[in-house]
């Protein structure tokens, strides 16, 4: 593959990750401050701009080592997964901590299914595009990693582990005693993601055993999303043909 032909499609899947990561991390600032909290903005966090969210390996050196590897061997961008510097919130401004916490957490997810809705609108426009095939293939690329990556981010999210947005919510809906205790993961959540993501996977393959639950989960769950949204925006019959064979993502 020739730098040319490798550049647009990095550009075509990092610009989208870029966006989906920063506003899922100002989502979170923003829900924040709606309930009292003004943590966020104090600390310069309530930005479109991505430079404010950056963590150095979550957000760069993850991300592009997982864009450059598979451009190079696979040709296409089959996964992704990254993360942002953690927004901080002071759960002790809000009315009432666990629930002001909760929301907090679900926003970012919200509002990586709400981009993905609105890349589905802009479907809408690939028909004036109609003159110019090879604009419209690009349009329709681009707006096609950015619904993806937005319902992945979003769906990985939920996961019930702290420190994910989902392990969160199940804080906030869980009895006092049973969330204290599942709030304690957080320590250890980011280690116990990677260990369920990459390592362990990585190392069963090794011995011809299939043990990749979240690749697993995404794989099953993406068809459907994409198609409810799809359906929302009034595009139902795109689903099939947007995710082909590569519903892997």
């Amino acid at each position: 593959m020739n730098l040319s032909a490798m550049i647009v499609p990095f550009l075509l899947a990092a610009v989208p990750t870029i966006i989906a990561i920063t506003l899922h991390e100002a989502a979170h600032g923003y829900a924040a401050w709606a309930l009292g909290d003004p943590t966020a903005k104090r600390m310069g966090r309530l930005s479109l701009n991505p430079l404010a969210h950056v963590d150095r390996f979550g957000t760069i050196l993850l991300p592009g080592f997982l864009l450059i590897s598979q451009l190079v061997t696979l040709g296409r961008v089959v996964f992704m997964f990254g993360w942002a510097k953690p927004v901080p919130v002071d759960a002790t401004r809000f009315r009432d901590p666990r629930r002001g916490m909760m929301l907090v957490a679900a926003a970012g997810p919200a509002m990586n299914y709400f981009l993905a809705w609105v890349a589905a609108m802009a479907l809408y426009l690939l028909p004036s595009l109609a003159g110019s095939p090879h604009a419209a293939a690009n349009v329709l690329q681009f707006l096609s990693y950015f619904m993806l990556v937005n319902i992945v981010l979003g769906t990985f999210n939920l996961l019930p582990i702290p420190p994910l947005d989902g392990g969160r919510i199940v804080v906030g809906l869980l009895p006092l005693p049973l969330a204290r205790a599942w709030a304690r993961l957080e320590r250890a959540g980011i280690v116990l993601v990677l260990l369920v993501v990459f390592l362990l996977p990585t190392l069963l393959s090794e011995f011809g055993i299939h043990f990749d639950p979240v690749r697993d989960l995404l794989g099953a769950t993406m068809e459907p999303i994409l198609k409810l949204i799809l359906r929302l925006a009034g595009n139902p019959e795109l689903g099939g043909a947007m995710l082909g064979d590569d519903s892997d993502i």
